[in-house]
């Protein structure tokens, strides 16, 4: 069984790719919180055209 090794997308540090491994494919929590920091900003982004709006989300119930 080979050992897979992986890049932490946040700051490329080397990361062993097991179950044991809690932040895979980051290489902790604090990096893992960067990357949601910066989806969460926007700073990320999913190519394509954005969704269209929702008429059902305007209506208050």
């Amino acid at each position: 069984m080979s050992i897979t090794e992986v890049k932490c997308p946040t700051c490329e540090r080397s990361v062993t790719w097991e179950p044991e491994s809690h932040w895979r494919p980051f290489c902790s929590e604090r990096c893992k919180l960067i990357d949601l920091g910066e989806w969460a900003s926007e700073g990320h982004r999913i190519a394509g055209e954005p969704a269209p709006e929702d008429p059902h989300l305007d209506k208050e119930h």
